[in-house]
């Protein structure tokens, strides 16, 4: 058993969310992945660490998740004796991987044009806000930025008076995705063509990336679509209903779906045969909401996804956290997993969602305490005996 990462040594940079994302996906993977911290630790150690709520010892919930399966270094990288411990580590690895504001990694001479001269077959990995170039590319950016920015927020909500940013980050979650992949494809570029290169992430980029066919939509049309809500601007019905207890989605996408609907519910409105597609029913989407609507609430969600999925209709309730990671499906696919910590105990986390069929091994180790892994990774993989090791710990350069 292996995992399909095993042999890539990647020196994680990140902090926040979209470069840790990246970083927990490339170890779960199997890299072996190295987080260099600052002595005092990377800013995301202290978010929710004293939430009694949302911590385990003394470690918060971003940390505990993002920094699964990574190894600790701390390396002072603004003293000219951390960077050379810091162009050693690089020799020996593969990817280097930072989410730095734009000019940080240039400033601190860690960025691809210095790296490549000590190791040509590294590969740099950055994402920011806005990439390394363009009119804007100083700006500074999170998450909701590159939403809004993006153009996904005016679409998302009730109405256009009221934009809403995605209840997830996916601002900071696309980078850190998109990140992963630009790594994979330079990896196998180098493979081929045996040098390394540096990888770019525009979280602005990824976003407009992910407005797809809505993005075409309006260059051929030139009008700006209008927030629908749960509705959608071409299958009818396709909304979120209420019911006796909560919320269902109903998702008619084929006129074949319409009938096995019509069938189900058995109300004389909707059995006009101008229904039967997509146009007319379209036209009459408030009068067809309105309908189902009034007979959904009739009875609890459970009732009707079982009646719904009896006839092949798709549907689904709207869960909340305590239902989505408890459910059935996400479970048995070890969608949900055990992440332990270094000083004991353990608390559940989403699992790995890249399946393979043969380098299919999933593990998971704790998150690391700060320069846990110092000595060992100074020693294992540069060779540093343990009187440099300590005389370097001595002059405050590593942790």
């Amino acid at each position: 058993m292996s995992k399909p990462l095993e042999g890539i040594r990647v020196l994680d940079l990140t902090h926040m969310l979209s470069g840790p994302y990246a970083g927990m996906i490339l170890a779960d993977l199997g890299a072996e992945t190295i987080k260099v911290e600052p002595l005092a630790g990377e800013g995301t150690r202290a978010l929710l660490a004293k939430d009694p709520r949302h911590s385990l010892n003394g470690m918060g919930a971003y940390f505990l998740t993002l920094n699964r399966n990574k190894q600790s270094v701390c390396i002072d990288l603004k003293s000219e004796a951390g960077l050379e411990v810091f162009y050693d580590l690089v020799c020996k690895a593969d990817v280097v991987l930072d989410n730095f504001s734009a000019g940080v990694p240039q400033k601190l001479k860690i960025d691809y044009s210095h790296l490549k001269l000590i190791n040509p077959k590294i590969i740099t990995c950055s994402v920011s806000g806005f990439g390394q170039d363009g009119p804007n590319y100083l700006r500074p950016a999170f998450d909701q930025v590159v939403q809004g920015i993006g153009g996904g927020m005016s679409i998302t909500g009730d109405n256009a008076e009221n934009p809403t940013r995605a209840g997830i980050p996916i601002g900071d979650l696309g980078g850190g995705m998109f990140a992963v992949m630009g790594v994979l494809a330079a990896l196998q570029a180098r493979h081929s063509k045996g040098h390394g290169q540096h990888v770019d992430i525009s979280m602005l980029d990824c976003q407009i990336s992910m407005l797809n066919y809505m993005a075409t939509m309006y260059f051929l049309s030139g009008e700006n679509p209008e927030p629908l809500a749960n509705g959608h601007f071409v299958h009818v019905p396709y909304n979120t209903y209420r019911t006796a207890d909560g919320f269902i989605i109903v998702a008619v996408i084929f006129d074949s779906f319409w009938d096995n609907l019509v069938g189900l519910l058995d109300v004389e409105a909707l059995k006009d045969p101008k229904y039967k597609t997509q146009p007319a029913r379209l036209a009459d989407k408030r009068l067809i909401d309105g309908i189902l609507n009034e007979l959904f609430a009739t009875r609890d969600t459970a009732h009707w996804v079982a009646k719904l999925s009896a006839v092949r209709v798709p549907c689904a309730p709207v869960n909340r956290f305590s239902e989505a990671l408890s459910d059935p499906q996400v479970r048995h696919r070890r969608m949900v997993v055990s992440i332990p910590h270094p000083e004991g105990g353990s608390v559940e986390a989403p699992g790995n969602p890249i399946k393979l069929s043969a380098d299919n091994e999933e593990s998971f180790s704790a998150p690391p305490l700060l320069g846990q892994h110092t000595d060992a990774v100074l020693r294992r993989v540069l060779g540093y005996d343990e009187a440099r090791v300590a005389a370097l710990k001595t002059q405050r350069t590593v942790g």
